[in-house]
């Protein structure tokens, strides 16, 4: 495997480059070192990218990519791609006996080359954990290598959004157990955030205010809130569309992860893990959902957009689930089951 050259990642972790056999790149982040290697401009071109089709009744883009029916689909543990190499064993995506925290480009991506991109990120080199059960130390490192992802797929030709998100659990598709998240840089700006966008700036014109920072000076401290330490605040929205869904936000304006300083990356991690530990706490076993995490898009507009991140636990109850069905689906009528002040009073509960 090629290697890659100078400074660290946020001052607190190194970041080494290491170029696959078949041209993907793995980025290693460890705690001190340097910063050594490029990133290749030109991303592997072992998977074609994918075709973009307009959808015209909804205006949105719709990507096929056939080829991920292939990807790995729920080995045994000693056969996970994320894991390291042990001495003797398969060779991983990874190919060491160790590691803190390691993006590589995805084996099966739906954006490659000068369309976009498709990262994993992985956690820890642990298998049998998960995001919440790490220190709040490491949910800082990550937080970093987050940003470093942002910082780098802003700058890629043809990227026009870089979207963070984890899914988590069976029942939400997730195929590997490894604890990793994803991320995403689409050729287009995701119809969510573009509507997202749309009302902020709406609201922007007509009150010369910030949406969210409005939202969340009437939910701090109210029957909604969740988990905060000043600098952010994790609440149920009143307008959350499943039960259990929880918003995550800096209180300070901020339009994405680049634009946060020291302590309010510090209190991203503290609130994370909080909020991450709740939700393993409510039913007293691992909770799947999917986190996203929404900022502006690249490039000098959006700032008035806030960063948030969102967390859609799909458990109406600790033996049902919420299913998206026909008013969802075939509507796009969301219908919630639980009133938000009652299933944030059983969250903060938790604490």
């Amino acid at each position: 495997m090629g290697e890659g050259g100078d400074g660290s990642v946020g001052g607190r972790l190194g970041r080494r480059v290491l170029v696959k056999p078949d041209g993907r790149y793995l980025l290693l982040f460890e705690p001190g070192g340097s910063r050594q290697g490029r990133v290749p401009e030109e991303a592997s071109r072992s998977r074609g990218a994918g075709e973009l089709r307009w959808h015209p009744l909804l205006r949105e883009w719709v990507t096929v990519a056939p080829w991920r029916q292939e990807r790995t689909y729920h080995p045994p543990p000693e056969h996970c791609p994320l894991c390291p190499t042990r001495p003797g064993g398969l060779e991983t995506e990874i190919p060491l006996p160790d590691y803190h925290i390691a993006v590589f480009e995805n084996r099966f991506p739906a954006y490659a080359g000068r369309q976009g991109r498709c990262e994993v990120v992985c956690y820890t080199s642990a298998h049998r954990t998960s995001l919440g059960a790490q220190s709040v130390d490491h949910a800082r490192d990550l937080v970093e290598v987050w940003r470093d992802r942002v910082e780098d797929l802003s700058r890629s030709p043809g990227v026009r959004y870089v979207y963070v998100f984890e899914n988590r659990g069976e029942v939400i598709g997730v195929t590997l157990h490894h604890p990793h998240g994803q991320i995403y840089g689409y050729p287009f700006v995701p119809p969510v955030i573009e509507r997202e966008l749309a009302s902020s700036a709406a609201y922007l014109r007509r009150t010369r205010r910030c949406l969210y920072c409005d939202l969340l000076a009437e939910e701090i401290g109210g029957p909604r809130t969740v988990a905060g330490d000043g600098r952010w605040l994790a609440f149920v929205p009143p307008f959350a569309r499943w039960p259990y869904e929880v918003h995550l936000a800096p209180l300070a304006h901020a339009g994405g992860l680049t634009e946060l300083g020291p302590e309010e990356s510090d209190s991203l991690a503290r609130v994370l893990i909080d909020l991450l530990r709740r939700y393993d706490r409510l039913f007293r076993r691992p909770l799947p959902y999917v986190m996203a995490m929404h900022q502006r898009p690249p490039g000098r507009g959006g700032s008035h957009y806030h960063l948030h991140i969102e967390f859609y636990p799909p458990n109406r109850s600790a033996d049902r689930l919420k299913y998206l069905a026909g008013s969802e689906l075939g509507a796009g009528a969301f219908l919630v089951d639980a009133r938000a002040e009652d299933t944030a009073r059983e969250l903060r509960g938790l604490g």
